[in-house]
Parts: structure tokens; C-alpha cells; sequence
């Protein structure tokens, strides 16, 4: 089959894969193929057999930005989409984001993204009491204070896009931090360009779902190892789109919903040593992008800062700062 599209879906030890790739079958409704790369272990369960679904996996991990480039290179489709492993979808979302590229006269130098909601995945429930509550990590006790129940629960699975938030804009501060860029969401601009295409552009991304064509995917690296096996990777895209002459949209016709696991324990992240490699990786690319040393730049970083001027977590002095210590674009 000639696919448009394939959807790659880094993963390790992730238990709501499976779940996300039968959403993904069951609301694309284009010529779809779905990529999974299990980096160091197997799905459990097990991931759906399907002629649109390809099954990658290393016995040992390699990190998720390399499993996610082997699985690109496993597809000859025209565009592909990197999301997480615990996901799901808008009901012919492939196809709304395929037509809003079609629209584009620059569709080769754009990065896109749906509009993102919230996942509410499961809720705990104890089995003693029958008390329900959100999602989180394995809980140690019922949160019924009158029920003496440590032992004995199991997740009511709910899999249910929250209506809000909705975010659709991004940024990052001068640190860099990710950062959600509502006030942008209230200029003229935003307004205006979303009234007349459906579409707004975003500094940044959140990282969790990214499309743009496999031609581009490659061409800026999107994956560069270099950065490390994970971390920052929603501002790297999106630098290397806008620093490359692109530009960040959001698809405001269909959406995904993300489950955010912050909270640490069996719900935190699958790689070991979080922190330190997220702090890596962040280091890394500010001295990337901070410091004008992608060679693919036609722009410096202020450029992007200032084209979304006012920034959240940016002031003048910041910005002055940062113009004053630029260096030549592509210096080593």
C-alpha cells in the first residue's frame, strides 16, 4: 500500500502503547501506516496485528530519538508524525492534518501539530471500598479515610480527550524552560490567522506529537542524536524549523489528547535518570540554538524571539542579552 503518512511511536516500557495504537486504527481514515519502535522490551500487552502496523524492537535500548529515526527509515511515506506512546485521537485526524498541508504553498518547510488536550487514561479503584479517584501512581492506600485498604486496587480504564485545557501555542524562556504561551492566543494576529485558515503559528512545541514531510524530517536531523537519547526535543524541532527558514503551525480542525505522568513512581518516565538527561539535553541545545552553531540556521535564535515578541519568562534585558552575545551564525 502507498502510505501519506506514518505515524512513529518511540516506546519503553510503556503500558498504554497498545491502547494507542487501536486508537490510531481506529480514528485514522487515510492511507495511515503506524511504526512502533519498542526500545528494550516488548508490549505488554501485546500490540495489535494489523497490515497497517510495523512492530520495530531492540533488545537493548538505543534511546528515543534513534529508535524514532530507524522507524522513519522503515517507511517511504510522504509525510510522518512522531507521537507518544500514550495518545489518542480526534476521528479522521490524519486526514485534517494531510488537507491543512495540502493548503500550504510552503507545506515542505512547515512543522504541525493538532490542537492538544488532555488524556484521562484510567482512575483507581479500591476493591475493598469501591472508592474511585484520578489517575496516578500505584497508590499505597485507599483514599477513603475510612477504608483500611493498601493492597488491593485496579485501574478502571476511562480513555476519555478532556475538553480543556486545549493548548495551542508554546514557548520557551530564557533559560530554556518549556512554557505554555497563552497571552500570544489573545493578539490581533493569532486571531486573524486563525479566522481565515484554521491556523496559528507556535514559537515552540510540547514535543508529544510533531508532523511534517520525511523529506524535511531528515534534511534538518529532527532526531540528532547528538542531543542525547531524549529530552528537549519539542524546542529543538521547532528551533530548526523557524531557524531554517520554516515555520510552527497548529491545526486548530483536529486535536489529540495527551497524558501528561509527572508524578513520579511507576507513573514518571520510562528512561532512567530523567532529570539529569532532561538537564543534558537542555544544556545541549541552548548551546545549539543559543549560541548560532546549527549549521542549517539562516536565522538567529532573537529572530524567533522577537518575531513572537512578547515572550512568556523573556524580559528586554533578557532579549538585549541575548542580541549582544550572538555569535555569527554557524560559528564553531
Amino acid at each position: 500500500m502507498n502510505y501519506r503518512l506514518a505515524i512513529l511511536i518511540p516506546s519503553r516500557n510503556e503500558e498504554f502503547v497498545s491502547k494507542t495504537v487501536q486508537d490510531i486504527l481506529e480514528h485514522k481514515r487515510g492511507p495511515t501506516e503506524i511504526i512502533i519502535g519498542l526500545d528494550g522490551q516488548w508490549a505488554d500487552p501485546p500490540i495489535p496485528m494489523h497490515p497497517d502496523v510495523t512492530v520495530l524492537y531492540h533488545n537493548k535500548s538505543i534511546g528515543q530519538r534513534a529508535i524514532t529515526k530507524q522507524c522513519a527509515r522503515l517507511t517511504n511515506a510522504e509525510f510522518v508524525a512522531k507521537t507518544d506512546a500514550h495518545v489518542s485521537f480526534k476521528e479522521g485526524f490524519d486526514v485534517d492534518m494531510l488537507e491543512a498541508f495540502d493548503r500550504l504553498p510552503d507545506r515542505e518547510n512547515v512543522t504541525m501539530f493538532p490542537v492538544m488536550r488532555n488524556l484521562w487514561v484510567f482512575d483507581w479503584k479500591c476493591k475493598k471500598c469501591g472508592k474511585r479517584w484520578y489517575q496516578g501512581p500505584t497508590p499505597t492506600k485507599c483514599q477513603n479515610p475510612d477504608c483500611n485498604n493498601t493492597k488491593h486496587f485496579y485501574k478502571k480504564m476511562m480513555w476519555v480527550a478532556k475538553n480543556n485545557p486545549q493548548s495551542t501555542s508554546f514557548c520557551f524562556d530564557s533559560e530554556p524552560h518549556f512554557q505554555y504561551n497563552n497571552d500570544y492566543k489573545k493578539r490581533p494576529e493569532y486571531k486573524k490567522m486563525l479566522e481565515e485558515t484554521g491556523l496559528t503559528e507556535s514559537m515552540s512545541l510540547q514535543g508529544s506529537f510533531f508532523m511534517l514531510t520525511r523529506k524535511k524530517y531528515f534534511e534538518l536531523d529532527v532526531d540528532d542524536e547528538s542531543l542525547g537519547s531524549w529530552g528537549s526535543q519539542g524546542l529543538s524541532v521547532a528551533c530548526k524549523t523557524w531557524l531554517s527558514g520554516g515555520r510552527v503551525l497548529c491545526n486548530h480542525k483536529t486535536f489529540y489528547a495527551h497524558l501528561f505522568r509527572t508524578q513520579g513512581g511507576d507513573f514518571g518516565f520510562p528512561y532512567p535518570n530523567p532529570g539529569s538527561k532532561a538537564q543534558k539535553a537542555k544544556a545541549m541545545a541552548r548551546d545549539l540554538f543559543f549560541n548560532n552553531k546549527w549549521d542549517k540556521a539562516i536565522h538567529p535564535l532573537s529572530f524567533l524571539v522577537e518575531r513572537f515578541w512578547p515572550v512568556n519568562g523573556w524580559n528586554d534585558e533578557q532579549l538585549k542579552d541575548l542580541k549582544e552575545h550572538e555569535k555569527p551564525l554557524n560559528s564553531q
